[in-house]
């Protein structure tokens, strides 16, 4: 009878995740997984298509994309050698971000960004394109993409270094590659559970509005910005950190 009685339960367990109109949304590794390496950089193929991928570089044009508060893409944006290139050099910081033309709630984004020397930029998400925002950090969560080894000054902490949600989570390993050589970078946002991948290594997963969450952004730099997090389906914004980095081969997947 137990026997029975457990089988009985197994396949009701079964059904339930089967059942018609029940989505189950893999796990951000399985995500990464539907994307092909040998697939040529800027391109989708036929599987990743059928999967419900979307292409956002196709290396000669910024279709999709706009500059932050502003309805053309900003000139410090070039495309070079099939990728999105900052131009901005030094002075104060410009926040010209690329911003995507739709906004998002629940998706998977891949792309591979290179830095310069001493170069700082990052993809923020869940962003707020309004004119009482100056810069797209005010309110959008951020993917940290810099060049912490060749920091001019150094003495960054580990939740400024590359792959970090910047200023509240330090990555859990430090995958990074180094100045002038491309990364990949994953994003998952399903719901409030938020997973960072770094070069096929998880590097940041955090629940948006836990005890954690919520007192890491109360106690740190995000106190100063009261609509820091606020918002939870946004634009996806690359930032111009009046440095020079490159972005390409950029997919996105709503769930």
């Amino acid at each position: 009878m137990k026997i029975k009685a457990i089988n009985y339960l197994l396949i009701c367990s079964l059904l339930c995740c089967c059942a018609p109109g029940t989505t189950q949304i893999p796990d951000a590794l399985s995500l990464l997984a539907e994307l092909k390496k040998d697939t040529p950089v800027n391109q989708l193929s036929k599987k990743e298509k059928k999967q419900g991928w979307m292409l956002y570089s196709d290396g000669k044009s910024f279709d999709k994309w706009h500059g932050f508060n502003m309805d053309v893409v900003p000139d410090c944006w070039i495309i070079e050698d099939g990728a999105f290139k900052v131009l901005t050099q030094g002075g104060e910081e410009s926040n010209k971000g690329l911003v995507t033309d739709k906004v998002y709630k629940d998706f998977a984004l891949f792309l591979e960004f290179k830095v310069d020397k001493g170069s700082n930029s990052g993809i923020l998400f869940q962003v707020s394109e309004d004119p009482k925002y100056t810069y797209a950090y005010e309110t959008g969560p951020e993917y940290q993409v810099v060049d912490h080894e060749g920091w001019p000054g150094g003495g960054l902490t580990d939740y400024q270094i590359c792959g970090a949600n910047y200023a509240m989570y330090a990555p859990k390993t430090k995958p990074f590659k180094p100045a002038g050589e491309w990364n990949q970078a994953f994003l998952m946002v399903n719901g409030n559970k938020v997973t960072q991948i770094l070069n096929g290594e998880i590097v940041v997963e955090y629940e948006k509005y836990s005890e954690e969450w919520t007192k890491l952004r109360n106690d740190g730099k995000w106190s100063r910005f009261p609509d820091y997090g606020k918002y939870d389906e946004g634009h996806i914004v690359l930032q111009n950190h009046s440095t020079t980095v490159w972005y390409r081969n950029i997919k996105l997947k709503e769930l």
